[in-house]
């Protein structure tokens, strides 16, 4: 085996857990040439992956949504030379681009008519974290399990690009930084309200700790009321600094490096921070803590039992009581622990 080509779940949390798996197959074939083929928004995450050489965006031919693309379909994997092909995401879909694509051996977890297109289908296992199911599968393949803790490399330019950042944004450059990521892509009901984020910045303002917010563009409501909490709290002269929706993948890894610690929602943050060794505080409500936490000794998870949860649904059809029920004052001791 020369020439691999791994499909990449489709969003960033999943893709950093299946981290560990990719190291197990870089393991089992030292020499080959490993290449990941993900949908832009992920992509960049394996230029911070040195198992990795090379990085197809999926973009022509990787969806049925369009007149035309069926003939296309897979046209970004064909022709380079691939022996195999190792699925990640679960979908009849990528199953069909690797067939599409004409590359000989395709692998991963079978089930229903998805297994037609594969040429070795592993039967697919329930429970237990995501990092696990990723891995399970590589070793059922013959690659033999390593460390499950997903790690990547920060190269100097990301390092940089985040200083400068921080330095527009108003960081002085002395004082401690923690992250918050108050948004979450998967919908509303992942959400720790705003308004606690603001109070949590302000608590940790009296500590001498600045807060840095991260997220994407979609996220710039949420940090604007994080931000009008934090001041009520907080006065408008204290210091936190918006960097939503004004950092790439690799910038924002390397400006997770320059904090002491993460505050977030289950999302994809929280293992991008996990991934480069950053204490993790996570606010969990509707999704299961066991199946996707971080992976690691320095993290905290917070939740507030009630019997609803986990409820996995996108929005609260009720109270939202699984988060409204977390309080301040136990994210802050969390987090204060973490830092110090």
């Amino acid at each position: 085996m020369q020439r691999l080509v791994i499909l990449a779940p489709n969003w960033l949390g999943d893709a950093v857990m299946a981290l560990p798996a990719i190291a197990d197959v870089r393991r089992g074939l030292a020499t080959a040439h490993i290449t990941v083929a993900a949908r832009g928004a992920v992509a960049p995450l394996f230029q911070l992956v040195p198992d990795v050489n090379d990085t197809i965006v999926l973009g022509r031919g990787a969806s049925l949504a369009r007149v035309g693309s069926w003939a296309e379909m897979g046209i970004d994997l064909r022709g380079r030379g691939f022996e195999a092909a190792l699925l990640f995401p679960n979908s009849i879909h990528a199953a069909l681009l690797a067939h599409r694509a004409t590359i000989p051996e395709r692998w991963g977890y079978g089930g229903g008519l998805r297994a037609r297109w594969l040429t070795r289908a592993v039967p697919r296992i329930r429970g237990g974290h995501q990092a696990d199911y990723y891995r399970h599968l590589v070793a059922a393949l013959g690659f033999s399990n390593g460390n499950r803790e997903p790690r990547i490399s920060v190269p100097p330019a990301a390092h940089t690009a985040a200083e400068h950042l921080l330095r527009d944004a108003g960081w002085n450059g002395g004082m401690p930084l923690v992250a918050l990521a108050p948004g979450a892509a998967y919908g509303g009901a992942k959400r720790w309200p705003p308004d606690r984020f603001g109070e949590l910045a302000a608590r940790l303002a009296t500590d001498g700790v600045a807060c840095v917010m991260i997220g994407s563009a979609a996220d710039g409501a949420a940090a604007r009321e994080v931000a009008d909490a934090f001041h009520a709290h907080a006065g408008s002269a204290a210091p936190l600094h918006d960097l939503t929706g004004r950092t790439d993948l690799p910038a924002l890894a390397g400006l997770l490096q320059r904090c002491r610690a993460l505050v977030t929602n289950d999302s994809g943050a929280m293992h991008l921070a996990a991934a480069a060794g950053v204490p993790v505080t996570a606010v969990f409500g509707p999704t299961n803590e066991k199946a996707t936490h971080p992976i690691g000794a320095d993290h905290a998870v917070v939740v507030h039992p009630v019997w609803c949860r986990p409820c996995m649904l996108r929005e609260c059809p009720i109270d939202h009581r699984c988060m409204l029920g977390v309080e301040v004052g136990a994210v802050a001791d969390h987090a204060r622990r973490l830092i110090r």
